[in-house]
């Protein structure tokens, strides 16, 4: 497991690496000014048109309402890359990443604009009951009109459909699934598995009426949840309102300089912080994957302008308001630096149990630490990089202490007065939340954490689910879903272990989808342009017929 981790690790530190990223920015800032800053009209026209206010868009191809498709998109994203994603970016990332979050974001409201653009103009809406689109059709019937690439245009799609489908399986399902688990294990106490049981039997249920069942489940579960978790957010926020000055500093510059290390915190130089921040607003927003066109191709509309202005408040919502409240929430509390939880007097020795594996010479817990069996503890070191390490353990019911020893060829020092609970990615959210109201994570976030994964769970469900039909047909489909909900049961019997394993399993193949769909918007852009320049023109001059 730890070979196969390791060469995840190296993947994702090619495929996400800093020119990739910085190229998305670009790409970014290219459509912001190309567009004439489509940001404001999503945050104008927009949200007119999701609420009935904008056009009268007549019968149009297609089976969703405005409203209805950014739901299901914003059940996508609105997800547990808000509350564990954003965690996992803060404790690894600092508050620098918060920072970078807020770029992708923006920038990103015209990216996920131009991709449904893009998505709405090459959709296959043969049958209208079911229409199909997303990225895979762009590059199927946009690429063909390129010469040279037509013979090759059916197998991008392909191409782009194999990470989607990976991306739905990791981050779409397990990342959600093992997230809940835990945090239901933390609080009650509930074993892991049953939670993966219950959460795969109520997606089963969702995902076998299709697209138009998703659609309604999206519509009713998508502003319940923003709701209730934005609210509680604003009230820990206005307890601490005395703090906010200081840490929106905090986040500033700690985007551009190095923050130092602390407690729990292993340090972060402003390239990890860079890449941490970039790489959760990417997994939260997906501005750049196209993987939310998908959703939004299945709206009823006849112009395909409006699904792309609609679509350019999801990273408006997801990211700039949602994610960086829970940051905040997080940052305020102090957890994500914490002290240990539990001291010692007299640091425990490092033994060496084989030929270059480290662990301390500790072998049940110190008091202090009131955890559940095979709860996550860990120490942190410095290893022979002269880096701050974490080594991890798992806790037994006895209050043993099973270490997965660090590699190093001399021992490594130990760096803190203490061990340390893990609080993996949405565990550390709601702890956050308890720190300003205690009892509040134990309920709210975990309710939050159970609405946002299931949301999740069913859209990229449909999302890896046209992937496969690209591929292989329809007939499928029913296999796959069966398959899926067995996935989530697995993510949740200890295949995944640790917040940074889940962090890397989960964003796999987040590179390989933007290294597909970004020259696509290149070479495509001026399509989805044209389309949108004379939506607004006609808009402006009163051509169409406003409700």
């Amino acid at each position: 497991m730890d070979a196969f981790f390791s060469l995840i690790n190296s993947l994702n530190a090619v495929m996400l690496s800093v020119p990739v990223l910085l190229a998305l920015l670009l790409v970014g800032v290219v459509f912001t000014f190309w567009s004439g800053f489509s940001q404001y009209r999503s945050l104008t026209h927009g949200v007119a048109l999701v609420t009935g206010r904008g056009i009268k868009t007549g019968d149009g191809d297609g089976v969703l309402t405005h409203f209805q498709a950014l739901s299901a998109a914003l059940s996508a994203t609105v997800g547990l890359g808000n509350i564990g994603g954003v965690a996992i970016a803060v404790a690894l990332g600092g508050p620098g990443a918060v920072f970078w979050m807020w770029m992708v974001a923006i920038v990103g409201m015209a990216i996920k604009s131009v991709e449904v653009w893009l998505a709405m103009l090459y959709r296959d809406t043969s049958d209208p009951a079911n229409p199909r689109g997303g990225t895979m059709y762009v590059a199927r019937e946009g690429l063909k009109q390129i010469p040279g690439l037509a013979k090759i245009a059916p197998l991008i799609g392909a191409a782009f459909s194999i990470p989607l489908i990976l991306f739905g399986v990791t981050g779409g399902n397990m990342f959600q699934a093992w997230n809940v688990a835990e945090i239901s294990h933390s609080y009650f106490g509930i074993p892991t598995w049953i939670s993966g049981v219950v959460m795969a039997v109520i997606v089963g249920l969702v995902i076998l009426g299709g697209i138009r069942r998703i659609g309604r489940i999206a519509a009713a579960l998508g502003p319940l949840m923003c709701g209730v978790y934005v609210i509680a957010a604003l009230v820990v926020l206005g307890s601490e309102w005395q703090q906010l000055p200081g840490l929106f500093k905090l986040i500033v510059s700690s985007a551009f300089q190095p923050t130092e290390a602390g407690g729990a915190f292993l340090g972060a130089t402003i390239g990890v912080a860079f890449i941490f921040g970039m790489k959760r607003a990417l997994f939260s927003s997906e501005a750049g994957l196209g993987s939310a066109p998908i959703a939004h191709a299945a709206v009823k509309t006849p112009e395909p302008a409006t699904e792309g202005i609609v679509a350019g408040l999801e990273p408006f919502i997801d990211t700039i308001v949602v994610c960086t409240l829970t940051a905040l929430v997080i940052l305020v509390s102090g957890v994500w630096n914490r002290n240990a939880e539990a001291p010692w007097t007299t640091p425990p020795a490092m033994v060496e149990r084989s030929a270059g594996q480290w662990q301390p010479d500790l072998t049940h817990a110190p008091p202090g630490l009131d955890l559940r069996a095979s709860a996550q503890v860990f120490v942190v070191v410095r290893d022979d990089d002269g880096q701050r390490s974490r080594i991890f353990a798992s806790l037994d019911a006895d209050g043993g202490l099973d270490w997965r020893p660090l590699a190093a060829q001399q021992p490594p020092v130990l760096l803190e007065s203490g061990v340390f609970a893990d609080y993996p990615a949405a565990t550390l959210t709601a702890r956050a939340f308890d720190h300003a109201f205690d009892g509040l994570g134990r309920w709210m976030v975990v309710i939050a954490v159970w609405l946002f994964a299931l949301s999740t769970l069913i859209t990229w469900s449909y999302y890896s689910e046209q992937g496969l039909v690209y591929l292989m047909g329809s007939g499928c489909v029913t296999a796959f879903r069966l398959l899926w909900c067995a996935l989530i049961v697995l993510a949740t019997v200890g295949v995944i272990r640790t917040d940074v394993e889940i962090d890397a399993l989960s964003t796999v193949a987040i590179g390989f989808m933007l290294l597909i769909n970004l020259p696509m918007l290149a070479l495509l852009g001026h399509h989805a342009m044209r389309c949108y320049k004379d939506y607004i023109r006609r808009l402006d001059a009163g051509e169409l017929d406003r409700r």
